[in-house]
């Protein structure tokens, strides 16, 4: 058990020589420990890949039945949690291993998809982690050096209720997000004197369609609402062009790609015309997206019309992942001490996106903050007799007072 500060220089001197040597900010994914996450294999992609995936479905499941407008991201979510579920115990560690799909609480997977994913030049993709730790706390050295080496997490000491910390807390929310998401600070109750430890993932996306649409082709064309109505909206047009597809049971999937090499893209599901989002989302699961994504086979297409849109999300996610099935984390007997002696919980989880798409590809980005807390110092209980008084000396069992007095001055 160190002293953040005492740790700092340190964890920050041997990520710099652990990382990869990404152009990228301190903390994004170039900077994780290669020799701690070790080799990532096509098995181990596969399985924490379809544990972010399950999760991610099942969050959208629990916060969303798809009448409104709703954007996730469940690589930042799950990432948010799983560095704090390095610092868990008992209970605690057990729910939201099963709420993530995670088989202990310490899987250094999740830290090597997060480089798997950013390793790539055909889209701009950057995933970066950060902790603020409260000045003077401890916190177990093991903790710290495994979520540091594991995701490549900054941490910075501060004094988090402080509104300069706040400050610097959405600073880096706005430069991890290009400017997309202007803070979180607020969200999260900063600044707090109950804040211990704050925990942010950030993750920004930038892709350029392989086959870009003409702005030229863009029209203000009907689109038909849940409720029947129709609006205008702004509708992109290709025609004759070449897409992956698939039809399933209720809806289909068409998959968009990014860049050259195609390995990024946007699958879009569509409900059948006598379906809805609603009933397609009670059927989809990781699995089913999954067999979707398998099965798609190329077409060429006479025409793919596709709304232009921008998308601002956010949400308080505690309730939402209390029901999925971790509600110890968030009460006063979450068990936390392999994080800290102080045995903290998690007092907020704040999800926040960003989505564009038009004619030149997708823009998007996400904020992931989670605060532990410990519980507010209460006021002692305190009877200082240090005012004139009365006074009575009574019979328990027949309520009878002996006596009966008032003491003005006990110097008699």
């Amino acid at each position: 058990m160190v002293p953040i500060r005492m740790l700092t220089g340190l964890i920050a001197g041997a990520l710099l020589l652990a990382g990869c040597g990404s152009d990228g900010p301190p903390g994004d994914a170039g900077r994780i420990d290669v020799e701690r996450v070790g080799d990532f294999s096509a098995s181990d992609a596969r399985e924490i890949g379809e544990a972010v995936n399950t999760f991610g479905f099942e969050l959208l499941a629990t916060v969303t039945d798809g009448s409104e407008n709703t954007v996730t991201s469940p690589v930042s979510v799950a990432t948010l949690l799983a560095m704090v579920l390095a610092g868990a115990g008992g209970d605690t560690a057990d729910e939201m291993a099963g709420v993530l799909h995670l088989d202990e609480s310490r899987d250094v997977r999740v830290g090597a998809l997060l480089r798997a994913l950013a390793d790539t030049e055909d889209v701009t993709l950057s995933v970066s982690n950060a902790l603020w730790a409260r000045e003077g706390t401890p916190f177990e050295q093991d903790y710290v050096d495994f979520v540091t080496g594991t995701f490549g997490a900054t941490l910075d000491e501060a004094d988090l209720a402080a509104q300069d910390t706040a400050d610097e807390i959405d600073e880096w929310v706005d430069e991890r997000t290009e400017g997309l998401i202007d803070g979180i600070a607020d969200d999260l109750g900063l600044p707090s004197a109950n804040a211990v430890l704050v925990l942010l993932n950030a993750v920004y996306f930038l892709g350029e369609w392989t086959t870009p649409f003409d702005p030229g082709n863009t029209r203000d064309e009907p689109f038909s609402l849940a409720d029947g109505s129709d609006v205008d909206v702004a509708l992109m047009h290709l025609w004759d062009e070449d897409f992956s597809h698939t039809e399933r049971d209720g809806y289909h999937m068409l998959r968009m790609p990014y860049g050259e090499d195609e390995r990024y893209g946007m699958e879009v599901l569509l409900p059948d015309e006598d379906s809805s989002v609603e009933e397609m989302l009670d059927g989809l699961e990781a699995a089913e997206w999954r067999a979707a994504v398998v099965e798609l086979s190329t077409d060429t297409f006479d025409e793919v019309a596709m709304p232009r849109f921008e998308l601002e999300w956010d949400l308080n996610l505690n309730d939402a992942l209390a029901g999925m099935g971790m509600p110890s984390a968030f009460g006063a007997g979450a068990d936390f001490r392999p994080m800290s002696e102080v045995n903290p919980f998690l007092d907020v989880v704040v999800h926040k996106t960003y989505i564009k798409v038009d004619e030149e590809g997708t823009e998007a980005a996400a904020v992931t903050g989670g605060v532990m807390a410990e519980s507010a110092v209460e006021e002692p209980l305190e009877f200082r007799v240090d005012r004139p008084f009365a006074f009575t000396i009574s019979d328990q069992q027949t309520d009878a007072i002996l006596f009966l007095g008032v003491v003005a001055d006990p110097r008699g």
